[in-house]
């Protein structure tokens, strides 16, 4: 599903996104939302996708690029990125950022994982990731030019005049205009908030 409109608000279903090859040919990644509309790998300003990790192996490299990953599904990985230490990441863990122009590879935990990955072209965007538990009510102020809310685990109900819901993995769109969300829970889940800054010489 791609995405770049200029409504306040919006939803996209799971149900819409696309799958397509990873860069490396390794894998399939489930691409959530990208901008420009129909941008592709080499020349997307951000891109929210989610992947399937079946093996142990290098990550693709993205010119430009920072990112973002965190653990959906599956015991987890280790994450050997040049430059840093082995980071240990599970379902448990705060996102974590590292470029994506420097050789990373992966080791797997324990089988398959299911992770999200948020990147911006460096020097045009930047972004930050929550990982928020949902339990109870939450409320969020949108201070970005762009929040992207993903549901996981569960879904939830958003307090607006038509009400509408979240199912688990359908993602809310939000730009810097929207009053403060109001986001009910439908069971024990997470919230993953994306902030998306454009830089004032790009907007």
């Amino acid at each position: 599903m791609k995405s770049s409109g200029s409504k306040p608000m919006r939803i996209l279903r799971a149900a819409d996104y696309r799958v397509m090859p990873w860069k490396n040919g390794g894998g399939t990644t489930t691409e959530i939302a990208v901008s420009p509309e129909r941008a592709g790998l080499d020349d997307f300003d951000w891109r929210i996708s989610m992947a399937r990790v079946e093996t142990s192996g290098p990550f693709s490299s993205f010119a430009g690029i920072d990112r973002t990953l965190s653990v959906l599904e599956g015991e987890g990985i280790v994450l050997d990125v040049a430059g840093l230490p082995p980071t240990r990441l599970t379902t448990a863990s705060v996102p974590f950022a590292f470029p994506g122009d420097v050789s990373t590879s992966a080791a797997l935990i324990g089988g398959p994982i299911t992770d999200l990955n948020i990147m911006t072209r460096r020097g045009r965007m930047a972004h930050e990731v929550e990982r928020r538990p949902f339990s109870a009510e939450i409320r969020l102020a949108p201070r970005a030019d762009t929040t992207l809310v993903l549901a996981v685990g569960a879904g939830a109900t958003l307090f607006t005049d038509d009400a509408p819901s979240l199912e688990p993995l359908d993602m809310l769109i939000v730009d810097r205009d929207r009053p403060e969300l109001r986001l009910q829970p439908k069971g024990q889940g997470l919230l993953f908030v994306i902030g998306l800054h454009r830089f004032a010489a790009n907007r």
